[in-house]
């Protein structure tokens, strides 16, 4: 009797070189950002928080298409984004901005590396609950701000203040704000649209494509500006989104007639 035919299948090592390079790639812009920051070279590690989203809205469609997914993949991603827009945004801000707060005294000078704290804590639980979540989600809609956008709102404020040659004191309670602010979205309960549903293998009227294109041309007139507002108006898309259907199921339930209404109308 061949005993190979009876044994068990043995268990395939190794793991998918192609969207795990991509993550690295990504990871190593997230790192390549806190020590541009560390350096004082605020406007590359800003730009290397971007180009870390790009890498991490790469890695996984590269994954499907050439049918390379794996758990480790996944749990990989996961790190590689709690280190590109949790912490590193977080360390940029603070030395940019935030560490500018130690000239009005001890209580400030923490406030600031406290703020940054929040805001990595936040990315952190963010990803943690996203990753608890991700199998019972509504896949049209993400619950909390994603980390990446919240990275471009911090990230981007950064950008544009070194494009216009300002000081990180100039934007200090800005910053302080905005990170703040980014934080506590990531780990609210706002839903997002998650574009999710946007199929590019299908055709649209020319003028979505014109549009694209147009979309394009400003943002390269003043990239840092467009990018930086662009993301801040998803941010606060999702609060003004909420509010705005609260308001409108309460105008509905208001205009609905009770039972005791209907009865004293018969």
């Amino acid at each position: 009797m061949d005993l190979e035919q009876h044994s068990p299948k043995t268990r395939r090592r190794g793991i998918y070189l192609l969207p795990n390079l991509i993550t690295t790639a990504g990871l190593f812009s997230g790192f390549y950002g806190i020590v541009a920051a560390i350096g004082g070279r605020y406007e590359l590690a800003a730009m290397a928080i971007f180009i870390a989203m790009i890498m991490d809205g790469i890695d996984g469609r590269v994954a499907r298409l050439t049918n390379t997914q794996s758990e480790f993949g996944v749990q990989y991603d996961s790190l590689s984004d709690m280190v590109c827009f949790g912490l590193a945004p977080a360390l940029i801000m603070f030395q940019w901005a935030l560490s500018e707060l130690a000239a009005f005294g001890w209580f400030w000078a923490k406030v600031g590396w406290l703020t940054a704290f929040i805001y990595a804590a936040c990315g952190a639980l963010r990803l943690a609950r996203f990753n608890a979540q991700v199998d019972v989600a509504d896949k049209h809609y993400f619950q909390g701000l994603p980390s990446p956008s919240a990275a471009a709102v911090v990230a981007g404020l950064v950008w544009v203040g070194t494009d216009v040659g300002a000081e990180g004191s100039s934007f200090v309670w800005v910053g302080l704000v905005l990170t703040l602010l980014s934080g506590l979205l990531m780990v609210s309960n706002f839903r997002y649209y998650s574009f999710k549903e946007l199929d590019f293998r299908n055709k649209v009227p020319f003028v979505v494509l014109l549009l694209a294109v147009l979309i394009l041309v400003f943002t390269a007139l003043d990239t840092p500006k467009m990018l930086f507002f662009g993301f801040l108006a998803y941010a606060l898309s999702g609060p003004i989104i909420t509010l705005w259907r609260v308001r409108q199921h309460r105008r509905a339930k208001s205009d609905t007639p009770s039972q005791d209404d209907q009865k004293n109308g018969d």
